[in-house]
């Protein structure tokens, strides 16, 4: 068995095959080198070349399907998938971002998309010559998608959007955005609001950037800087040959393409609390108090031993979730489990390492003062911790008893 780094030693776990091994590995030596550990002013455009610098060498192949489209196999593998936002969170928590939005942002086109639509879009994704972004969210619509208002209405050969989205990841720097509405199908004569509509009648279009009628309404500044904004859609007119999927298959389309990404961000979390771990560890090792070590006292040993109990407690979770998957079970429990465990988990390990730090913890820029604010979101988005409960009850209550 070859050694190992720490945070790499999990490979070694039956979850994953020798390519798996040999990607994250690889990845993990092209990171050091070519990212950066800090963020720059100009995250947009820190962002941009971030993409430019992870298609150029091949790493958002995982993020997309097909090979002849450029993916790295005909289906998403989640496993790669996750190895990939692992890896990435530890060095620089853009840098998973940048990946990230590249698959979430074009999954429903992996998912469901034309071939047309494919060939237009997903290989300058992986090349990263195109930014992509997922629009769902909106004001009064997040976890709750029945009260959706942004709506398209079919006029000849295009759509009409009128409409807003919210909180919408790489909003202002995107090339195209995938953009759910409601279009009608199947809804009932009575149906006369959003919310009695429920989930039925939603449809997703590719919408270009620059398209009249789109406008960024506002740029959304967040504790861990990243692009992020308010969508304004007044009267933009999309061809039908941009519509992901037949018409009314919206919602399942945006649930599928949450399925596939929701595991990715536990295994973000993963990540994060890995390099909190390393740092807490490090900072214990060397800093000298009352004639000792930090990690001389048995206080701190049991702060540490419990951090790193989260960490491989939630990695088994991740990579069983991720592994199930590409075996093509159902994940959705198990998915939702790993999402819950490992970023409330991911939180508690930072903050531990924050509080191993002392007052240097609290310092902008700090490696641990960043994971500290870069954490918090993941608890949110994705479906937020208290979602991730209702899935997993609701999911429990209708096995046989």
């Amino acid at each position: 068995m070859d050694a190992l780094a720490p945070a790499l030693s999990h490979l070694h776990w039956p979850f994953f095959e020798p390519r798996h091994r040999e990607f994250a590995v690889a990845l993990d030596a092209w990171a050091q080198d070519a990212v950066r550990d800090t963020h720059g002013a100009d995250v947009d455009a820190q962002c941009r070349q971030l993409v430019r610098q992870l298609g150029r060498a091949g790493w958002l192949r995982p993020a997309v399907a097909g090979s002849e489209f450029g993916g790295a196999a005909e289906t998403i593998d989640t496993r790669l998938l996750c190895l990939a936002r692992e890896t990435l969170a530890r060095h620089n928590g853009l840098a998973d971002f940048a990946f990230a939005m590249q698959g979430l942002g074009s999954g429903a086109i992996s998912l469901a998309g034309s071939t047309p639509q494919k060939k237009r879009w997903l290989g300058a994704v992986s090349r990263g010559d195109a930014i992509s972004a997922f629009a769902l969210s909106e004001p009064d619509a997040g976890s709750d998608v029945a009260a959706m208002q942004c709506a398209a209405q079919i006029d000849g050969e295009h759509a009409v959007i009128n409409g807003e989205k919210t909180w919408i990841s790489n909003g202002g720097i995107a090339d195209f955005y995938v953009v759910f509405c409601r279009t009608g199908e199947g809804d009932s004569p009575n149906a006369t609001t959003s919310g009695s509509r429920g989930s039925r009648g939603i449809s997703a279009f590719i919408v270009e950037a620059g398209t009249p009628g789109l406008e960024i309404a506002e740029r959304i500044a967040v504790i861990a800087p990243h692009p992020l904004a308010r969508l304004r859609f007044t009267d933009c007119r999309v061809p039908l040959a941009h519509q992901i999927g037949a018409a009314g298959e919206g919602f399942k389309i945006a649930m599928r393409t949450l399925d596939v990404f929701r595991t990715s961000v536990a295994a973000a979390a993963l990540g994060f609390a890995r390099r909190a771990m390393e740092e807490g560890l490090h900072r214990a090792k060397s800093r000298p108090m009352f004639g000792q070590r930090l990690a001389d006292f048995q206080l701190t040993q049991a702060k540490l031993a419990q951090m790193a109990l989260t960490i491989d407690s939630a990695a088994l979770l991740v990579y069983r979730a991720a592994w199930e998957r590409d075996q093509g079970h159902n994940v959705t429990r198990q998915a939702a489990m790993a999402k819950l465990a490992a970023t409330e988990g991911a939180q508690q390990v930072i903050d531990a390492a924050v509080q191993l730090f002392g007052g240097l913890g609290v310092v902008s820029g700090v490696p641990v003062e960043r994971l500290y604010r870069e954490i918090r979101a993941l608890r949110i988005y994705e479906g937020a911790s208290e979602v991730q409960l209702l899935i997993i009850g609701r999911d429990l209550i209708k096995e046989p008893t």
